[in-house]
This record gives structure tokens, sequence and C-alpha cells, in this order.
């Protein structure tokens, strides 16, 4: 299971920005709150990077919330899903 190089290629993860901004990846931290047989709760935080038209940095947020991610038996993440 690589829970990090997962969350950096799904397009679920934008649903935690605020403002439809890019996701750094550089500042992706995840953390395993519980694990069962089959999921894992994961915290994440991340910075948002929010854009001008003229394609400079405008601002940048701290965005952060909790997932479920379903596995197979072979740990291997099937779904994510955003608590």
């Amino acid at each position: 299971m690589n829970i990090e190089h997962y969350l950096k290629t799904c397009r679920e993860l934008s649903q935690l920005t605020t403002q439809n901004g890019w996701i750094d990846n550089d500042t992706l931290k995840t953390t395993i709150l519980s694990t069962e047989q089959n999921s894992v709760l994961v915290e994440v935080r991340f910075d948002e990077l929010i854009m001008e038209g003229s394609g400079c940095l405008a601002d940048r947020i701290n965005c952060y919330g909790q997932l479920r991610l379903q596995l197979d038996e072979n740990d291997h993440i099937l779904n994510m899903e955003i608590l």
C-alpha cells in the first residue's frame, strides 16, 4: 500500500481544496489514524496553490481533511472516501 503515491495522483483529493486551486504535492503529509481489516483512516494536510490570471502564485492555503481508503486482500487501494 503506497498511500502517498495514490494521493498524489488521484483527483478526489481536490475536494478538500477551498478555492479550486492546485494541490502542492511537495507539502502533502499523511497520518494514519486507524487501520481495520479492509480499510485505513487517514488524515491529510497540504497547501493549496491559488494562481493569478498571469500564472503567478497569489496565495497558499493550508488544507486538511480525513479520508477512508478501502483495501483489497493484498492491501492495494480500491477506493477513497472523503469524510
